[in-house]
């Protein structure tokens, strides 16, 4: 063997080894090898007197892999490091020379599209690891480390709370916080006049030159009493004007479209675009669909602009050829690799829809035409205003007609377009106009809405706090620790999550807020650019710190558990609610010297009749680690289970049983 390639994905492995050729075998990391001790002081795993040196450890089932791979190595010429083109790829490859004992015989590439042109430009190019860019996820890490680890700690010892985290509880604060301005909101009554028209309404909105609010019904009716069903047209101005369209998609604006337009999750997009980045089975080749899909960029590369001009010049005609658009510079954004696009305009999705599952397939088709969107002419309408004058009151309509589609001949479908078109009044015999009807309409001032997984998303990329990669986790925790409950599709923060917020706050609100986390990510990318050194970054925020837990630890009253209002009958103490696992449970307060807890007996939750015995139920069932799995209830006469959640309902052509496996429903038999 003369050269051995690592990448971070089994999945790539074959992809990669083929373009590559004979003299090549790629093999994989499986991610990170390695990863902080929880040895020394607090069990931080670093070394607090020492710079914050840190202490790896190999991390548990990756003990094999690390020694075959390192046989690998000795059999090998030259080791080829090519993991993610990001700070969490570059810190993985740092691992992976250390680790494997690597001197001069290695270096690192990377593409952020897995094709066989970019791969192969990429290996023309081997460099040396960047540390500037693996202090920083070395810095992160410590820092999520020991805010972590203290202040979990602290938590399980004052509340029933079970984590805290450097962006998490951030996250967590602006759920609570929001939550506390809609408790707080009065909501105020307002009215509006409106004026009916055979062929459009207009809308009272000044008296003479005053903008009016019309605030009690009173108001409202003195205002109809005056007003006639002739109205006058005052003014009538149209203008052409241009809808340009959006930028290609990032890491952030990916999740938050798809959760509005096709009714994913992050986790569920994320989940896909990972598959659609590491390669799809085609007819005649295995190749990356789109590009590396953890980003924050919306820069395209040269090649995919001049591909995609042609590409639109020889589809649509010239005139939909658009501008290059630039994006506003934001604090924060590392652009180091581009924004997430398909590999080749000329791979459509009709090309590849039959390649694809439905899901992929909306995915892939999404990321598609945003970036070709993002490359045509900017679409034209004809906006119209009228104004109208009824006894000094001043009525006002606006509407618009498409001129030029422009980007909407392909984006239309994900893009509110739809036209309010008004009347031609230059073919008006009059310029006075009868209305049929002049109503007025009662509202409420609504509050602020609860986040949902989009907006919430939407609000830390827009406050600079953490990272494309971080915000499914971020999420996924905070319902773990059932810190928020999720109702129509909207964050709840629970009781937990609630007293957690202002135990944090008490004490480490300089830290534990918008400001300073998003100031934070600002440190961090200095470090990436070489322009701060990591360990004084790291001293800096402990010597701050670590007084603040001290005092916590001092003075921090513990949270009393809510009673139930029965007492324990085994040790007459009172019972509590405590929060566990697998969400709120009911125990004893002397616990740990009683450890009663009632039992609670057991509801099946009837799904379906079983398929097999057509006498028991398929009912849903907990394993020992409290895994949900679905059984018979004629156990042990009847012994069908499985770990896919069953619809209900069969199969139309075969009969056989639908279940949900990966957001999708599949059958059982026809996918055998």
């Amino acid at each position: 063997m003369k050269h051995l390639v690592i990448v971070e994905s089994p999945s790539k492995s074959k992809t990669i080894e083929k373009y590559l050729g004979k003299d090549y075998k790629v093999t994989s990391s499986k991610g990170h090898i390695r990863d902080l001790a929880t040895s020394g002081k607090y069990g931080l795993g670093v070394d607090l007197e020492d710079n914050f040196k840190p202490n790896y450890k190999v991390i548990s089932g990756k003990g094999k892999l690390v020694t075959d791979l390192k046989k690998q190595v000795k059999e090998s010429d030259y080791v080829i490091l090519a993991t993610d083109p990001d700070r969490e790829g570059e810190a993985i490859s740092w691992h992976l020379k250390d680790a494997l004992g690597l001197q001069d015989n290695y270096g690192r590439v990377v593409f952020n599209e897995i094709t066989e042109v970019a791969i192969k430009d990429a290996f023309k190019t081997p460099r040396e690891i960047d540390m500037d860019l693996v202090h920083s996820q070395e810095s992160r890490r410590i820092l999520d480390r020991i805010i972590g680890f203290r202040l979990s700690k602290l938590m399980q010892n004052k509340t029933e709370g079970k984590s805290a985290g450097r962006v998490q509880s951030v996250a967590l604060k602006l759920i609570v916080d929001r939550e506390r301005e809609i408790e707080a909101f009065v909501s105020e009554e307002y009215f509006t006049i409106e004026a009916i028209f055979n062929d459009f309404d207009a809308q009272l909105t000044k008296y003479k030159d005053k903008k009016l609010e019309i605030k009690t019904e009173v108001e409202a009716n003195d205002i109809l009493s005056k007003l006639s069903n002739a109205f006058t047209i005052e003014d009538v101005n149209s203008k052409e004007k241009k809808k340009k369209s959006k930028l290609p998609f990032t890491t952030s604006t990916l999740t938050q479209t798809a959760s509005l337009k096709l009714g994913f999750s992050a986790s569920k997009t994320m989940r896909i675009a990972q598959g659609l980045y590491e390669g799809k089975s085609l007819d005649s080749e295995t190749v990356g669909l789109i590009s590396y899909m953890r980003t924050d960029s919306t820069r395209l590369s040269d090649v995919f602009v001049k591909e995609t001009y042609g590409f639109i010049k020889g589809k649509y005609g010239k005139e939909y050829v658009g501008a290059l658009k630039q994006g506003k510079s934001k604090d924060n954004v590392q652009d180091a690799h581009e924004a997430i696009r398909p590999t080749s305009i000329n791979r459509t999705p009709e090309k590849v829809k039959a390649f694809l599952t439905p899901d992929e397939y909306k995915l892939y088709n999404l990321i598609y035409v945003r970036a070709l969107a993002s490359l045509m002419a900017d679409a034209k309408v004809m906006a119209t205003n009228v104004v109208l004058d009824n006894n000094d009151y001043k009525f006002s309509a606006s509407g618009q007609v498409q001129t030029f589609d422009g980007y909407l001949k392909v984006y239309s479908d994900f893009e509110e377009s739809k036209d309010k078109i008004l009347p031609d009044f230059a073919s008006y015999n009059s310029n006075v106009i009868v209305s049929k009807e002049i109503k007025k309409t009662s509202h409420f001032t609504e509050p602020p809405a609860r986040f949902t997984e989009d907006k919430l998303i939407k609000e830390l990329e827009s406050l600079g706090i953490g990272r494309p990669s971080t915000y499914v986790k971020i999420i996924e925790v905070l319902k773990e620790r059932k810190y928020i409950e999720i109702q129509e599709k909207k964050f709840h923060p629970t009781k937990i999550g609630i007293t957690v917020t202002d135990k944090l706050q008490e004490y480490f609100s300089s830290i534990i807020n918008v400001e300073y986390t998003s100031g934070m990510e600002t440190e961090l990318d200095k470090v990436a650019d070489g322009d701060e050194i990591w360990y004084e970054l790291l001293d800096k925020f402990y010597k701050d710190f670590e007084p603040l837990v001290n005092e916590a630890i001092n003075g921090m009253e513990k949270e009393a558990p809510e009673t139930t209002g029965e007492v324990c009958p085994e040790c007459g103490k009172d019972l509590v609610y405590r929060y566990g696992k697998y969400g709120k449970f009911v125990a004893c307060s002397g616990y740990p010297e009683c450890k009663y807890i009632p039992k609670v007996e057991k509801q099946e939750i009837v799904i379906c009749k079983c398929p097999k015995c057509d006498e028991g139920n398929i009912v849903i069932k907990k394993t020992k680690r409290g895994k949900d799995f679905y059984g018979c209830s004629n156990y042990p006469n009847c012994k069908y289970a499985l770990w896919d959640k069953p619809t209900g309902e069969v199969c139309s052509k075969c009969g056989g049983l639908l279940v949900t496996k990966k957001d999708e429903v599949i059958c059982l038999e026809c996918n055998k």
